[in-house]
């Protein structure tokens, strides 16, 4: 019941920064800190592309914006709470 509230009540948002030599790397803001072992090891497998886990965010290699935003709706979280930048 609990993550059924988180998930409707989250706002996560998407964004891609560039960084040096050109490079781009996506990062993902507002997932809860239990759950990004496993959003990071899903999303790197499903991006096929490298990827960590920050403090308070998620980073992978490359503009991968359509994915994440596909991967989000696929596990339940609504098109709403999805920003995207």
């Amino acid at each position: 019941m609990c993550e059924e509230i988180d998930k409707e009540e989250n706002v996560i948002k998407v964004k891609v920064e560039r960084r040096k030599y050109g490079r781009t790397v996506t990062l993902i803001e507002g997932i809860e800190k239990s759950d990004m072992k496993s959003f990071v090891n899903q999303l790197k497998a499903k991006c096929a592309c490298g990827g960590t886990k920050k403090k308070d965010h998620i980073e992978l290699q490359g503009d991968h914006r359509n994915v994440v935003r596909q991967f989000l709706k696929d596990i339940g979280i609504s098109e709403s709470n999805i920003v995207i930048q």
